[in-house]
């Protein structure tokens, strides 16, 4: 049944809330029995026919108790995205590789334990040896392709691109980085392995069995796919298309699927039809060299949401934007949908979740502000405006931007931080994706020196950047080509004003102006670039780094032209 209801687009079965009805009848369960369809509607109000919108599907005890749609599938042919609208989900398949990887460990065809190089013997020598395990809980220190790619030209695929890599961002097992680039590598390990490739092997072993009818991983998107719905983004006052159609590019972004079906998953999941191993490995926490164990299982992120467990993972590509999460305690799935990024499907389901299990008075408003400070630490005596700037890792280039908002200190884009004294700062809240919920702290050594304890217990320096202004016979000394045999990419570099432009040969209309925050270091945005000097003073390198990969290496490919 189709309904139109105030400039929005809603898609409901009226079998399904009869359904609703008769199954809390049977349970007792007064909740199930509860309408929420319109107060689902009210939180995707934005979503009208002639903009994308999304889908959700909710369900308690395996039950789909909500299933409703929003927006357009096709803005230029008017068609209205629907409850069976086909998605991309992004990176929600990474636990579907991780459940493909574990079945073929619990066969003997693998162990958790095996080197990465024994099945993939091109990957380098990084001197450490690098697990299965290590890529399944993102512990393996490979650089996330993700984060490469925009500096080369674009023409290899994920997999190429990962094995030219010759250095790691650290030692396996020693800290937590979120990389897609460990799940391309399992999704080739399970093709060579299976002797399948990942297409067909998650099709006879996951998605048929579980009666996922309408899921496929799929490495071809330019072939016709019933149902699919465009992708899009924000284009001025209106919208663009926004869909990966190339090669396949990466451990998610390849699997399309629908809300009901990732209903499916989430059932199967909790009532163990992957059988115990797989089951329980999937959910079980992963643990550091040192110990400590994370946030983080296999493909999924175990976290605590007002006081409940959460089991989850998001997903983008493209325009896609897709949540799955549970809630064991209260028998809760949900799964939201959409075909733009410009709501956050975490918010969403957030929304959604809440009017299921409204917050008791303890937990508060989730969109309070948060505290200035700890109990005991007067707010009044704080130097929060002080403390505001970029920062940039003494070791790494990393860059880190702290912000004042409404009074708070914040990691921009991240979490925000309640004062524990004047000079240490705790993270507040379990806001920063792709992170567990363990907090970090950070500390002030002076104005402008801050320490930051990660979650793993690593300590990292950063130095506040200074305003610079250098010479024009300093800029000179930087100008030239620098290349990269890892990326296959090369770096024009040439002054402009009182900073450098700098652009890749294979991308010349773009370029990014970066301005001097220290004596050979420069900035744009969270991209840090310091030059590198030989015995003679002489620039010969530079080091680039961005927030999800630090020190990418270039060497000098000329000299400095000479412009006297």
């Amino acid at each position: 049944m189709n309904l139109r209801t105030t400039g929005q687009y809603r898609q409901t079965s009226v079998s399904l809330l009869a359904a609703s009805v008769f199954i809390a009848l049977l349970t007792g369960t007064a909740a199930l029995a509860q309408d929420k369809t319109s107060e689902i509607d009210k939180i995707f109000s934005w979503a009208t026919p002639t903009s994308p919108g999304c889908i959700c599907a909710v369900s308690r005890q395996g039950n789909v108790i909500a299933k409703t749609a929003y927006g357009s599938a096709d803005l230029e042919r008017d068609v209205l995205l629907n409850t069976q609208s086909v998605l991309d989900a992004g990176s929600v398949v990474k636990q579907f590789v991780a459940a493909a990887t574990l079945l073929l460990v619990e066969e003997g065809k693998l162990s958790l334990s095996d080197d990465v190089r024994k099945h993939i013997p091109q990957l380098p020598n990084y001197g450490h040896k690098i697990t299965i395990d290590h890529l399944l809980t993102h512990t393996s220190g490979i650089r996330d392709w993700t984060g490469i790619l925009p500096l080369t030209a674009g023409n290899e695929d994920a997999l190429t691109l990962i094995l030219r890599q010759r250095s790691l961002n650290f030692v396996p097992g020693a800290e937590f980085s979120y990389s897609n680039s460990g799940y391309v590598l399992l999704k080739e390990i399970v093709a060579r392995t299976s002797g399948m490739s990942f297409e067909d092997f998650t099709r006879k072993r996951l998605f048929e069995p579980l009666g996922m009818k309408n899921t496929a991983y799929h490495t071809n998107l330019r072939k016709t796919i019933r149902n699919r719905s465009m992708a899009y983004e924000k284009d001025g006052a209106g919208w663009k298309l926004a869909m990966k159609l190339d090669n396949d590019r990466g451990g998610g972004g390849a699997m399309l699927s629908t809300a009901d079906d990732l209903l499916i998953w989430n059932d199967a999941l909790t009532n163990g039809r992957l059988g115990k191993y797989v089951t329980e490995t999937l959910h079980k926490p992963a643990t550091l060299n040192n110990g400590r164990k994370l946030g983080y299982a296999r493909g999924l992120f175990l976290d605590t949401y007002r006081g409940t467990r959460e089991i989850w993972h998001s997903g983008g590509a493209g325009g896609y934007s897709t949540w799955l999460g549970r809630y064991p305690e209260h028998g809760l799935s949900i799964a939201v949908m959409c075909n733009t990024d410009a709501m956050s499907t975490t918010a969403l389901a957030h929304r959604i979740y809440a009017l299921y299990v409204p917050a008791t008075s303890d937990q508060g408003n989730e969109n309070a502000l948060p505290p200035i400070a700890a109990e005991g630490v007067d707010p009044a005596g704080l130097e929060v405006s002080s403390r505001a700037g970029m920062f940039f890792s003494e070791s790494t280039g990393e860059p880190l931007r702290l912000v004042v908002d409404r009074g708070r200190l914040r990691v921009a884009g991240g979490p925000a931080l309640v004062a524990q004294s004047n000079d240490r700062f705790k993270r507040w809240g379990s806001v920063l994706t792709f992170m567990s919920g363990d907090e970090f702290e950070l500390q002030y050594l002076s104005k402008d020196q801050v320490e930051l304890k990660s979650m793993e217990g690593k300590t990292t320096r950063y130095r506040r950047a200074q305003a610079y202004t250098p010479k024009a016979d300093d800029l000179q000394a930087f100008t030239g080509r620098f290349g990269s045999d890892e990326l296959g990419s090369v770096l024009q570099i040439e002054p402009k004003g009182d900073g450098l432009l700098m652009r890749l040969d294979h991308a010349p209309a773009k370029s990014l102006e970066f301005k001097a925050i220290d004596t050979d270091t420069f900035q744009f945005s969270g991209i840090i670039v310091r030059f590198r000097r030989d015995k003679t003073g002489k620039v010969v390198a530079l080091d680039l780094s961005n927030p999800v990969v630090p020190n990418i290496k270039f060497t000098r490919l000329n000299a400095p032209a000479n412009r006297s």
